[in-house]
């Protein structure tokens, strides 16, 4: 159960000894905490709200939480797992952001990809590595409509299985459901992406003729992509498949398995530095109640 996140995502006996600190009133070992899951809570939030500057805001209330509630770690578990729970506790209950009423369902989200005219003449006055910058744009943005389609349980297993390798255990430890439950969940959510790509994309589907570099131009001038403001233009720190570890349940063969490796093929996000919001709680004594800072 500890495994999750990856290999590459150290954790625990640095996490005990961080929050022992930190409950007796350490701001350093506080921080550290922060920094040490930041970039973990931001881009797990960022694919079940699809806006980085939603997830910006939600990671922020979620770090609140964090902070607010760090004395009632009780360590039955590990800190990660305790965390975890408040991160999916909160995202699976808090108010709809406004890209989740956007992409509703798969049928509005098809009908609007089917009222953007394919072009195969490119960007006028674009140079390559701009072009290839706004096909990537528009590419990460569907992608996270698709996401947002499915209702937030089986977005949250998808998420939690594809792209930060939690078992069936843990997964439906932190959903609060059996792991059969969560793996028919997961397995329903994965269906779901799968057929409507299958129909549609041509990054599972070779056959279908959409492809994000023919609907770039229609998507700046539909206002879902700006040249000048990119939304998925941020510095990233790996990309899923290299520092994730392969989760342990099986994927099924065929276009379940390509899926897998197209949603396993994107980034993952450095989140901003979230400190500044442990130093406004700081100013304004909300922790003083909980841990002993001077």
């Amino acid at each position: 159960m500890e495994t999750i996140l990856g290999a590459g995502y150290s954790g625990d006996p640095g996490d005990a000894l961080l929050v022992d600190r930190a409950i007796l009133g350490e701001k350093a070992a506080l921080e550290a905490l922060i920094r040490k899951h930041q970039d973990w809570i931001f881009n797990i939030v960022l694919r079940m709200v699809g806006s980085p500057q939603d997830a910006e805001d939600v990671a922020q209330e979620i770090l609140i939480k964090l902070m607010t509630k760090l004395s009632t770690f009780e360590k039955r578990s590990g800190f990660r797992t305790w965390l975890y729970r408040i991160v999916v506790n909160h995202v699976l209950t808090m108010r709809r952001r406004p890209w989740e009423r956007m992409f509703s369902s798969f049928e509005r989200h098809g009908s609007l990809i089917d009222r953007l005219p394919a072009s195969d003449s490119g960007l006028p006055a674009r140079n390559p590595a701009e072009e290839k910058l706004l096909e990537w744009e528009t590419r990460a943005g569907c992608l996270s409509g698709m996401l947002l389609c499915l209702d937030r349980p089986q977005r949250m297993a998808l998420v939690l299985s594809s792209l930060f390798g939690a078992d069936s255990t843990l997964g439906g430890e932190l959903l609060e459901t059996t792991s059969e439950n969560y793996r028919q969940i997961l397995s329903r959510a994965r269906k779901q992406l799968a057929n409507f790509m299958n129909e549609r994309c041509g990054l599972l589907n070779e056959s279908n003729p959409c492809r994000c570099r023919r609907k770039t131009q229609a998507a700046i001038d539909a206002g879902l992509v700006d040249p000048d403001n990119l939304r998925f233009d941020m510095k990233y720190l790996h990309r899923v498949k290299d520092f994730v570890a392969e989760e342990t349940h099986r994927v099924d063969a065929g276009m379940e398995a390509k899926l897998h490796g197209i949603l396993r093929d994107q980034p993952l996000y450095s989140a901003p530095d979230f400190k500044r919001v442990l130093r406004i709680l700081l100013r304004r004594g909300d922790l003083g109640r909980i841990v002993n800072f001077n």
